[in-house]
């Protein structure tokens, strides 16, 4: 398995500066970056490309923290944080009802595909604008809890850093922390998907 972190010239932990990160891989990819190697030969151009893709695979793990915690994970253990699907108690009610209005949403945006009359399509449009209104505060939330959740991450790489802490607890709590960030970027995806579709 590539290590991401070394392949970006970063050190192996929980939390990375993502504008950092940024930079490195500029920096790193600017001298393979396809628009760059097109007077090479082919040969030069097929290990530039394959050069810059993993580069950017790295930077598109990294720079998200799910899928950066996923990647320690399995380099520090081998393996993939496992894949729990229940959902913690205090987080069901808003998965309820982050469920409840996308599925409202959903019905509405059907009703509104059968509707040909310009008329009623714009009185279509502003009901679709009150949904809209509603799962903006929604994905506000889910944000907001995604925020709480990277300044963790950030005392937990502290710990990381300094071996405060034995590495199996925090690995511990680096496997939660993972499966609350798929939560939060599953949910924030969802009402994303309804905001667009309701602004058409």
């Amino acid at each position: 398995m590539t290590d991401y972190f070394a392949l970006l010239n970063e050190p192996r932990r929980p939390w990375l500066d993502v504008e950092t990160l940024k930079q490195k891989f500029l920096g790193l990819s600017a001298t393979v970056h396809p628009d760059r190697v097109h007077n090479l030969s082919e040969a030069e151009r097929d290990a530039a490309q394959e050069r810059y893709t993993e580069l950017n695979t790295a930077y598109n793990c990294l720079r998200e923290p799910k899928e950066r915690l996923q990647h320690l994970f399995q380099l520090e253990l081998g393996v993939p944080p496992k894949n729990t699907q229940r959902i913690p108690s205090d987080l069901m009610d808003l998965s309820l009802e982050v469920g409840k209005l996308c599925r409202e949403a959903d019905a509405f945006l059907a009703e509104k595909a059968k509707v040909t009359s310009p008329l009623l399509q714009v009185t279509l449009f502003e009901r679709g604008q009150e949904f809209v209104d509603k799962l903006q505060p929604l994905r506000q939330r889910v944000n907001s809890l995604n925020d709480h959740l990277n300044e963790e991450l950030l005392q937990i790489d502290a710990a990381w850093q300094s071996n405060a802490a034995p590495r199996s607890g925090l690995l511990q709590r680096l496997e939660e922390l993972h499966r609350l960030f798929s939560y939060f970027a599953r949910w924030n995806a969802q009402i994303q998907e309804r905001v667009v579709r309701l602004s058409f």
